[in-house]
């Protein structure tokens, strides 16, 4: 009955270190996609930003200011 327990205990140790060696992999995808979306979200910034600088600026009376 021990060695019973021993190898179900052994078996479950390996599946979870399978699932821990997945879970890491899965974590660097994600990490590495978040970190590339930041970078486009950074450079649309940056666009948007170029493009308000581009923006006359309206002098007129009554016109609304941001």
């Amino acid at each position: 009955d021990l060695i019973e327990r021993v190898e179900r205990l052994l078996l479950r140790h390996e599946e979870l270190k399978l699932a821990h060696t997945l879970l890491q992999e899965q974590m660097q995808g994600v990490s590495q996609e978040r970190d590339s979306l930041r970078s486009r979200l950074n450079a649309a910034r940056a666009r948007i930003d170029a493009l308000l600088e581009r923006l006359p600026v309206d002098n007129t009376p009554g016109a609304s200011q941001p």
